[in-house]
């Protein structure tokens, strides 16, 4: 999809009568629009359309005077801002946007500014993103939808009742609340209101594996999986020395079991629980480690995978994260890769596990050499576009972001790990700049807010 946008400021102006509304606007923007006539004209804003009246007068190229009123029937607070803009000749719709909301849970009391946790920082880059490019960014809990959202204030969120969005960008960092009958009415009001959400839900590590396993040009990248049982495990541990098990909703390393193979039938297993008690169990035998490992299942529904040898970095597990993004025309990029480095004594990379980050041919060269480090890296990047794409293409709903983990054992083979609907901000490099990653969001949200017809009124 190739949009043709006009970046245009406005400018509050004060109305006439309150009834009335008069837009102002010069004739070098009427033209640059490709407007053909001066009659009432419709303008939308996120997904409400006002009818107005247009004058053109001498003003800035770019710049539209609005009446305050309007602004206020917008839900806009009032100030200047940014838009890009689009003009509808079929519908004689001046479309200005896009009006993003960001869709997490937080908690927030009166009085006091919110914290939008694990990605506060990320929230604060894509508002500095949007509004330099030109649209309207807020942070919203499902339960406060239509009533109450946060917009970007002089370094302060404030809570405003704002627009309804154009698009919106899943970051809700429950499972279980994505499972409520709340969140399900919410989305099924979404529907109603025709406001498309992308990255519906997280993924589950066995709907993944289904998904790439039915994929014959994937088959050799992933590990040997099933859904964990006694007699998997027996099964599994004749086969290989390591073997891990992963709740299939499970999220940034935590409740993950490795049970290891340490001479013929005596096994210890390790586990990532974030109480970090009975980290490290007793050997026993087959038998004796199941009954310990059952309890720790909580009756969750694990998958048992193979366990990989894969590469080191100083002694620390490593694997790495190539984040990619998808554009309206399908066509999948890659905005970042990176290495994640385990830290001591864990066996899991996540940050939230206390994981570092650096660059990945640094860290494969130390172990590979640089030549073949460079050719991994390739068929790396190529492999996780390739993953991307046949699962967005297998999911429901739109998904515009994922984070593929992949790993590389000492032979040079590559392995998918996890692939991740919601991955961590928190790892990229230039923090403090408008990243990629963020810039592809705001692309996408702009594409996918600009293909959405509004409510008529």
């Amino acid at each position: 999809m190739s949009l043709s946008l006009t970046p245009i400021k406005i400018v509050p102006g004060k109305p006439t009568d309150r009834n009335n509304f008069i837009v102002q606007m010069s004739n070098q923007l009427f033209i640059l629009l490709k407007i053909k006539e001066i009659r009432d004209l419709n303008i939308t804003l996120g997904q409400k359309t006002i009818t107005a009246t247009v004058k053109t007068v001498d003003l800035a190229a770019n710049e539209i005077i609005l009446p305050e009123n309007m602004i206020i029937d917008f839900c806009l607070p009032l100030q200047c801002f940014k838009f890009q803009a689009m003009y509808l000749a079929d519908d004689h719709t001046l479309k200005l946007g896009p009006v993003v909301g960001l869709l997490t849970n937080f908690t927030s009391k009166k009085q006091e500014e919110p914290h939008f946790r694990s990605i506060h920082s990320f929230c604060e880059e894509l508002h500095h993103g949007i509004t330099e490019q030109g649209g309207f960014f807020y942070v919203f809990a499902y339960d406060q939808f239509l009533n109450e959202a946060y917009y970007l204030v002089d370094g302060k969120w404030i809570p405003f009742e704002l627009p309804l969005p154009d698009v919106i960008y899943n970051r809700i960092h429950s499972r279980r609340l994505e499972q409520k009958e709340s969140y399900k009415q919410f989305r099924k009001r979404l529907e109603q209101l025709m406001i498309p959400i992308f990255n519906d839900r997280f993924l589950s590590k066995w709907e993944v594996y289904e998904q790439l396993s039915n994929e014959r040009q994937l088959l050799a990248y992933i590990p040997e999986t099933k859904l964990f049982s006694k007699e998997h495990l027996n099964d599994f541990l004749q086969k290989y020395e390591t073997v891990f098990l992963k709740p299939i909703h499970g999220s940034q390393g935590r409740n993950i079991i490795k049970v290891k193979k340490e001479r013929e039938n005596h096994y210890t297993f390790q586990s990532s629980l974030t109480s970090q008690i009975d980290n490290v169990g007793e050997g026993g035998t087959l038998d004796e480690i199941y009954q310990k490992v059952k309890p720790i299942l909580h009756n969750q529904i694990y998958i048992i995978q193979q366990g990989l040898d894969l590469v080191t970095h100083q002694a620390c597990a490593m694997d790495f994260r190539v984040l990619c993004h998808k554009s309206l025309t399908n066509h999948w990029n890659i905005t970042s890769t990176v290495a994640r480095i385990a830290a001591d004594g864990e066996f899991v990379s996540n940050i939230a596990r206390g994981g570092t980050i650096t660059r990945p041919l640094l860290a494969l060269g130390s172990c590979l050499g640089k030549k073949k480090s460079i050719a991994i890296l390739e068929v790396m990047k190529e492999l996780a576009l390739e993953t991307a794409s046949v699962i967005s293409s297998h999911s429901a709903g739109i998904t515009g972001e994922l984070g593929i983990d992949i790993g590389v054992d000492h032979d040079g083979r590559i392995w998918i790990i996890e692939v991740n609907s919601k991955p961590s901000k928190n790892f990229e490099d230039d923090v403090g700049k408008i990243r990629p990653s963020a810039k592809a969001i705001i692309q996408f949200c702009t594409e996918l807010g600009f293909e959405t017809k509004p409510l008529k009124e």
